[in-house]
């Protein structure tokens, strides 16, 4: 985490209510943003810095005005500069999900229930103003895990038989979301925030979602409960999934859709995680490829995924698979 400030970080806080105040720089994520917490006057904010060309802030402030118009606690946005890349909101303060629960065991399952409980809030909604998550973005998404995790495991495949394989596996499903619900594809325990900790599980608030899309239900679900960062229970994955279809109703292709999905987006992350190593020397990384890898084996053996399950078993060592991923260059 570098200490030096961007250049024209005190030219747009001067143009509101935070100058002079004093600047924190804070860990950042997988991408150019960059974030730092102001303190003033026994009041914090958060500034986000999201530099052109590599980033915009218009995809952030869109939905986050999306959400909050529709009771969904995303951060207030106080002032912006799109041209660039000055984002200051709200601050949620360090509490995330992922943390209390690390450090408090024993309320993982209650906070969980809150966190699928907003997303049944959200999906109860009107899909928001947003893209499409369609077969397009699903063959770029898993076309991640050729382009980058197979050269690196030094593995030669067959690249016309894997999309065949997704658009065989994928296609069934999106009929079933039409007209979809709004994902916001990164929600996870390091993207909740727990407004009220002290409550153990109170109102939480939601961050880093400015790629959301127009999708499938089951999506979400997936980040959440087969989660890159830190370890869920199957036991637990399986009551959470139940609380949802308790909710929203019987779905008998909510199972398979689920499977699907979490295939798609675990070969997607194992594609990322290997990008992030090989292209920006972010080696950390790697350590959680194995957990995304068991959670991909476990979605390709349900039988809606019996296409790409063939061209894994034809295409990737069992030892590789055994392995969790194996070691990569």
């Amino acid at each position: 985490m570098s200490a030096t400030l961007p250049d024209g970080i005190h030219g747009f806080l001067d143009s509101t209510s935070w100058v002079g105040a004093e600047i924190a720089p804070l860990a950042g994520d997988a991408s150019f943003r960059r974030y730092f917490r102001l303190r003033q006057n026994g009041r914090t904010a958060m500034l986000m810095h999201a530099p052109p060309p590599h980033e915009d802030p218009e995809p952030f402030l869109h939905v986050a005005r999306w959400l909050a118009d529709h009771d969904m606690r995303a951060p207030e946005i106080y002032a912006q500069d799109r041209q660039a890349g000055w984002v200051l909101t709200e601050d949620f303060g360090d509490q995330r999900m992922r943390e209390w629960i690390d450090a408090h065991p024993a309320d993982e399952t209650a906070i969980y229930q809150t966190a699928i409980d907003a997303l049944v809030a959200l999906h109860k909604l009107p899909p928001g103003p947003f893209d499409s998550y369609d077969m397009s973005v699903y063959r770029r998404e898993v076309d991640l895990f050729t382009e980058w995790y197979c050269p690196a495991a030094g593995l030669d495949v067959d690249l016309e038989s894997w999309r065949g394989a997704w658009d065989e596996a994928l296609a069934p499903l999106l009929d079933r979301q039409d007209p979809g619900v709004t994902v916001l594809r990164d929600y996870h325990a390091e993207n909740i925030m727990l407004l009220e900790p002290e409550t153990r599980h109170g109102a939480q608030g939601l961050i880093d979602f400015q790629d959301a899309l127009v999708g499938h239900p089951a999506y979400d679900l997936v980040s959440l409960l087969q989660d890159a960062r830190r370890d869920v229970g199957q036991d637990l994955e399986a009551a959470m999934l139940a609380r949802y279809r308790d909710t929203i109703g019987p779905d008998e292709n909510f199972e398979a859709d689920y499977a699907r999905l979490g295939a798609q987006r675990n070969a997607k992350i194992v594609g990322i995680f290997t990008r992030l190593h090989r292209r920006d020397g972010k080696a950390r990384y790697l350590s959680m490829i194995p957990r995304v890898w068991r959670a991909m084996e476990r979605d390709l053996a349900h039988p809606a995924m019996a296409p790409v399950a063939a061209w894994f078993a034809a295409n990737v060592p069992q030892e590789l698979r055994d392995s969790g991923g194996g070691e990569l260059d």
